[in-house]
């Protein structure tokens, strides 16, 4: 019994570090250097990456509307001027709506 316990909290154990890193699938590793006019038209939001866990760069994650209705997010640099100016426009655009 005391066997079979050891082995139950060595496999325990063995699991808890890799289900306490946790997914960090939706962190941007690089950023874009630019986007076309006609792309900037079909963002519909965006959020803020901060550096936390195991998302290292500070990035601004853009929504693109794709004509097949799927959604592709990109990355850039909060630093940038278009940048800047693009998350402003987005923020007017949201608040009339």
């Amino acid at each position: 019994m005391k066997f079979q316990a050891l082995i139950l909290i060595l496999l325990l154990a063995c699991m808890y570090p890799t289900l306490a890193q946790g997914s960090y699938e939706n962190c941007c590793l690089k950023y874009i250097a630019g986007l076309k006019k006609n792309l900037k038209r079909r963002i519909d939001s965006y959020r803020r990456q901060e550096t936390d866990g195991g998302c290292n760069i500070p990035a601004v994650v853009f929504s693109l509307r794709l004509r097949d209705n799927k959604v592709k997010s990109v990355c850039a640099d909060p630093k940038r001027d278009w940048v800047k100016k693009l998350t402003t426009d987005i923020d007017r655009r949201q608040a009339k709506v």
